[in-house]
């Protein structure tokens, strides 16, 4: 490691990323990944969008149940 870095040229923020706006990875199965892929490219719909609406549908369910 060098003794001293020079940071006057740096800007400050500019690797920032706010909370709200992080995005975490969801791992899905192989087959569990395969099959919305499938269905995601018959409903021409990026598969996030589609996983995300099938989630959004499974969690009104449960709601409705409990």
């Amino acid at each position: 490691m060098k003794k001293q870095y020079d940071f006057s040229k740096g800007i400050k923020g500019k690797f920032y990323i706010p909370k709200d706006e992080i995005e975490l990875p969801i791992y899905l199965n192989r087959d569990n990944q395969e099959y919305y892929m499938k269905l995601a490219k018959k409903k021409r719909v990026a598969m996030s969008k589609f996983v995300n609406n099938v989630l959004s549908k499974e969690k009104d369910l449960i709601d409705t149940v409990i």
